[in-house]
């Protein structure tokens, strides 16, 4: 039996006003004065001083403002490794990414697609990446998805929503500053805390299920407790805490798998556009079938926090649309197997997930 060799994030910063260290860093990674580091940040800190007027900016170096509304596109990345291939005579010393899980995992196809020919839709899938990536830096502004420890980029492309998983795709260096996410609004808060617990649920659940991922995905699944259902935490605390489920529950995934709830949510992001952690909920809502536990918790969860998720996503939908969908969830044949089994098809039939759709 061959197991799985896989990479981790080989150097983390985890402290409160750490952001501050970014520059010292940095400078060790400078390959020289015209190769710039490129600054990938959400552009919700355009104008605000705490954050960027402490992004250490040196000879070329740029920050690329992006907006995180939708979910990340193959044809983004591509668009802006063409705008740094031809802007500077050097391949960049360093890719940083500053923001949530749209920032994240767009840095960190950039980083691949600097160093890969082709487009960065040919690269959706397992191991297809064949050369190392430029260093690349992850900063989470907002915890939950996990894009920070992760071995995958999720991106949209032309014909699927599919990671780039590679060996080659963790960041080498992520600097966790609880301080980042202290503005983060509350319902954005929810969503990308659930995305994190949903990981935990998915992964201790699975046939994929061992103990490596069962020990991060059971701390990760005690600290999403503290964090949603506790009074007691400070909000210091709460954030401390959510960054490290965050980093927890993308580690408990790493020998695992998502399941369910992550395959749907891909083919609601797919056709209509709706973010990873709102998608994630408005799925996992329906799921008692397969999470019963999990989706009690849930949903009181949900209701601790006044929560209230989008109804009628599908209720005007074609035929051709549902059909779309169902095919973009179901090309996710590993999420299938780790949820139900090796003969998942038989239990996951194409009217059986229409009809889970209609009630979105």
């Amino acid at each position: 039996m061959n197991f799985k060799n896989f990479p981790m994030v080989s150097k983390v910063v985890f402290g409160r006003g750490s952001f501050n260290q970014l520059e010292e860093i940095l400078l060790l990674k400078r390959l020289n004065v015209n190769a710039p580091f490129i600054f990938l940040v959400d552009e919700v800190f355009q104008g605000n001083d705490k954050i960027t007027s402490r992004i250490p900016l040196s000879y070329e170096d740029e920050i690329i403002f992006i907006s995180a509304e939708e979910e990340p596109k193959t044809k983004q990345v591509d668009a802006l490794v063409e705008h740094i291939i031809l802007k500077y005579k050097d391949r960049p010393s360093g890719i940083i990414g500053i923001g949530g899980g749209t920032l994240l995992d767009l840095s960190k196809a950039v980083a691949i697609m600097l160093t890969n020919k082709g487009e960065t839709s040919d690269y959706q899938g397992w191991d297809l990446v064949k050369n190392p990536a430029i260093y690349h830096v992850g900063i989470p502004t907002i915890s939950g998805t996990g894009a920070e420890v992760s071995r995958t980029t999720v991106l949209t492309g032309p014909e699927k929503k599919l990671g780039i998983n590679s060996d080659y795709t963790p960041f080498d260096q992520v600097l966790l500053d609880p301080e980042l996410i202290e503005d983060v609004p509350t319902q954005q808060w929810f969503y990308t805390g659930m995305d994190c617990y949903i990981h935990c649920i998915e992964s201790l659940t699975g046939t994929y299920l061992n103990a490596f991922s069962q020990s991060y995905g059971e701390k990760a699944l005690e600290l999403c407790k503290e964090i949603f259902l506790n009074d007691d935490l400070s909000k210091k605390e709460s954030q401390d805490k959510l960054m490290m489920a965050s980093w927890h529950g993308g580690m408990s995934i790493a020998y695992s798998q998502v399941g369910v709830a992550h395959a749907m949510s891909y083919g609601l992001s797919y056709l209509l556009g709706t973010k990873h952690g709102v998608g994630n909920c408005i799925v996992f809502d329906h799921l008692e079938e397969f999470y019963p536990e999990g989706v009690k918790l849930f949903k009181e969860m949900k209701a601790k926090h006044n929560i209230k998720l989008p109804q009628g996503l599908c209720k005007d939908l074609s035929d051709k649309d549902f059909e779309m969908m169902i095919d973009v969830a179901l090309g996710m044949v590993p999420l299938w197997e780790n949820a139900l089994g090796n003969n998942w098809h038989k239990t996951m039939t194409r009217e059986k997930l229409r009809a889970m759709y209609e009630l979105m």
